[in-house]
């Protein structure tokens, strides 16, 4: 897979501009205007417009705080700013008729237009003329992938949705039209994966245009997308909370269908298993790795480096450098706001490769000179992952509009400390490092300048370890679990398991063996809006959320230096597994039946 990336992508490009310009009409007809929409289906150009709009319809999951909540909403990240929605949710203040973050509606939007699409690009003469039925197909099978994703990203916010399948509903639709049912999730499931399977098979290897490969395609639907979606949609079938989840025995539509499965299936962790490697077999990507073999480097690099060889799903239109501004510390003409929970901090191992509190080189006294700045021990010695990603008090930073590298300081009474700013500090004491583009220099005192880079929606190091995982759970013995759990290790540059140098014990039990491929996924993914899925499909979120910890940003000096609450992250053992479905879509769908607890 070729390492360049041109951001001109030309489907993505389109759907941006058509936003503003008089092609925007094409995109924003409803279907009952019969004589607009059979014109964009006689011509190319505008067939692929339609089509850029249905790509528009990925979600940009970089503005974590008012725009998607899986980081602030989880034991990761702690949101500062209490004006957004995150503060809403961390708090309860949500419910059918007071909604945040409700993506019900958009991704049906998406799941419309790209069922209208599929129903009718055949009639378009013009590019059967031009091409014949091949990029007829082709374009179907990006709208099928893109209709089945949408269909995933209901089902992981919300579980059992309504399948619409080919039925073209049109926005004005009769109140009768809309009545149907969610279907069970395992329906849900197989219907999005036999579409995914389906996409699959005509999608090319590499993003396309007119039938050929070309790198301004980069972020158009290709097999690995497809077949990454499905093992990533496989492996959450296959967890606790969808497979044989007794709590949600009353869990049913108006009808009495059982919407969650009450028996387990191992089964299905083969499927997911079978799923994940599909993706490793295809032997297009690989594990990104810095040309100096720095491992700070190779894992900052898979987010900087665009088109790199890890990288599988991008979104390349976003708004990371907002993230980017969000995150920054003051002193770099950031607002200082996404704080690193302690909860987080303590999930990295040390360089032994142990968690912190199995390993004897950690201590949470005293301080060691680095370049003659003290840093407190509890940062000495960690992972490489660890000083790729976190910014604690005291590490050096160079980014926005800082021009040199200078120690970052969260003393309350420091550059970037509360009594210097009403609203822009952390709480807990740290700030996200990882995927934070240092050229951005668009915050306070900044030019405007920004560091350009695509959102990695999925890359290999995922699909690795819902390998691991699932075979963990179908095959324990399996010889690939060790395998593809030490490569993320071993390009960590943290010690494997039983291999390599310093190894360590292979874990002894299949149970061992689950709890260090979770504490290794909440590593190598953190930040990436897995963590709030992952504790929900565990059925760990009670245990894990409620208070969340940091520095005592309140202090200065040593007394910094103590564990503290700092928030609470609430969470409502029966209601907090899915959102809740706003009362204006029960309204309108009158069989649709409410989440639990809502």
């Amino acid at each position: 897979m070729k390492n360049i990336i041109l951001y001109g992508s030309a489907i993505l490009l389109a759907s941006s501009m058509l936003l503003t310009t008089g092609c925007k009409k094409y995109l924003d007809q409803v279907p009952a205007d019969r004589l607009t929409i059979d014109q964009v289906f006689q011509k190319k150009g505008p067939s692929e417009q339609y089509l850029a709009n249905i790509y528009s319809h990925i979600n940009d999951e970089s503005d974590q705080w008012s725009a998607s909540p899986w980081t602030g909403n989880s034991d990761e990240v702690d949101v500062t700013w209490s004006k957004y929605d995150i503060y809403k949710l961390n708090t309860g203040n949500i419910s059918g008729g007071n909604p945040v973050f409700d993506k019900w509606g958009y991704y049906y939007k998406g799941i419309r237009s790209a069922t209208y699409f599929l129903n009718h690009i055949d009639e378009n003469a013009e590019i059967i003329a031009l091409n014949g039925q091949q990029l007829i197909d082709q374009y179907k099978a990006e709208a099928r992938f893109l209709r089945a994703y949408f269909y995933f990203l209901l089902m992981r916010q919300y579980g059992p949705v309504v399948l619409v399948g080919d039925t073209e509903l049109p926005v004005d639709a009769s109140a009768a039209d809309m009545q149907l049912p969610r279907s069970p999730f395992d329906e849900c499931v197989n219907y999005v994966a036999s579409q995914l399977d389906q996409a699959a098979a005509v999608l090319p290897r590499l993003p396309s245009n007119n039938g050929q490969p070309s790198e301004n395609e980069y972020g158009r639907a290709t097999i690995g997308m497809a077949l990454a979606v499905k093992a990533r949609l496989l492996l959450y079938a296959a967890s606790p909370q969808y497979n044989g989840n007794t709590d949600y025995a009353n869990f049913k539509n108006q009808d009495g269908t059982q919407l969650i499965s009450q028996t387990y299936d191992n089964q299905k962790w083969k499927l997911a298993a079978d799923a994940a490697k599909a993706v490793i077999d295809m032997n297009m990507f690989s594990l990104y790795k810095d040309p100096g073999n720095d491992p700070v480097k190779s894992y900052q690099d898979v987010f900087f480096i665009a088109g790199n060889s890890e990288q599988i799903f991008v979104r390349p239109g976003n708004n990371l450098a907002t993230l980017d501004v969000h995150s920054m510390p003051r002193q770099a003409g950031g607002w200082n706001g996404l704080g690193v929970t302690q909860e987080q901090v303590d999930a990295y191992f040390m360089k032994d490769g142990k968690p912190y509190n199995e390993s004897s080189l950690y201590s949470e006294t005293g301080f060691t000179d680095v370049n003659g700045v003290p840093i407190f021990n509890m940062y000495i010695n960690r992972e490489p992952r660890f000083y790729a990603s976190i910014v604690y008090n005291n590490a050096s930073w160079q980014g926005g509009s800082m021009t040199s590298q200078a120690p970052i300081s969260f003393f309350v009474n420091g550059p970037n400390g509360k009594a210097g700013h009403a609203t822009d500090y952390i709480k807990t004491g740290y700030l996200i490092r990882k995927n934070v583009g240092p050229q951005t220099n668009n915050g306070a005192g900044g030019n405007g300048a920004t560091q350009r880079r695509p959102l990695v929606l999925f890359r290999l190091a995922e699909v690795y370890l819902n390998y691991v995982e699932a075979l963990n759970e179908y095959e324990p013995a399996n010889a690939d679990i060790l395998k593809f759990l030490n490569l993320i290790r071993e390009r960590a540059g943290v010690p494997q398991y039983g291999s390599g140098t310093d190894p360590l014990p292979v874990p002894a039990s299949q149970l061992e063996m689950r709890n260090r491929i979770h504490a290794e996924r909440r590593v190598e993914l953190a930040f990436e809006t897995h963590r709030w899925f992952d504790i929900r499909r565990w059925k760990i979120a009670p245990q894990v959320m409620g208070n969340m910890h940091g520095m005592d940003v309140n202090k200065d000096n040593n007394d910094f230096y103590k564990r503290t609450v700092v928030s609470s992250h609430l969470f409502l053992p029966t209601a907090s597994y899915w959102f809740p479905i706003s009362q204006y879509e029960l309204d309108r769908g009158r069989l649709i039946v409410q989440n639990p607890g809502w």
